[in-house]
């Protein structure tokens, strides 16, 4: 009956969430590409960026990195970096995220790690998430601490309203001011 429950609330929560498609008018009004790197939601951003229709003007490439060695072989991330810090780490998104904005040359980059469960990973519980993005002036990140006791698809659909909320506050702090300069 939990399961049952849970996979109601994620139903209404895909049903009613619209914020792919305020990322798509941020990025169409803009004229920006994104990219993304993915851990623990496996895909999912990515899945929900592109189910906007005409997110190919966008986004040009995604990455799921869900082990140590897609991380370090795809996006750079310094293995040592990784034994020091961990996995589920801030120095670790931030590394993910540069890496995709060198490898992707894309306007905004978004990279995402973190333990979606049942079980711990790098020390830390479930619903433990950083969320790093990059463009060409700053880089920022932000940890997510959600109920360890949800469930690994609620914890992923979760991680990854987190990171379309984070992008969204990121686009409207880094390129509103900017459009508003150019049309004064």
């Amino acid at each position: 009956m939990k399961n049952f429950i849970e996979s109601l609330k994620i139903l209404y929560w895909q049903l009613s969430s619209k914020k792919e498609q305020t990322v798509a008018r941020l990025l169409f009004n803009y004229s920006l590409t994104v990219s993304t790197a993915e851990s623990c939601t496996g895909g999912l951003i990515s899945s929900r960026l592109t189910n906007i229709s005409g997110s190919s003007n966008f986004i040009k490439e995604n990455f799921i990195t869900y082990s140590i060695d897609a991380k370090v072989n795809n996006l750079g991330v310094d293995r040592n970096l990784i034994d020091k810090y961990g996995v589920v780490s801030s120095k670790c998104a931030i590394a993910m995220a540069e890496g995709l904005f060198e490898r992707t040359n894309q306007d905004i980059c978004l990279a995402i790690t973190g333990v979606a469960g049942p079980s711990n990973s790098s020390g830390k519980p479930p619903g433990t998430a950083f969320i790093s993005i990059k463009n060409n002036y700053c880089t920022k990140v932000k940890e997510i601490k959600l109920n360890s006791h949800l469930g690994r698809r609620t914890l992923k659909f979760l991680f990854s309203e987190e990171a379309l909320d984070f992008l969204i506050e990121f686009i409207n702090e880094n390129y509103a001011a900017i459009t508003s300069a150019n049309k004064s």
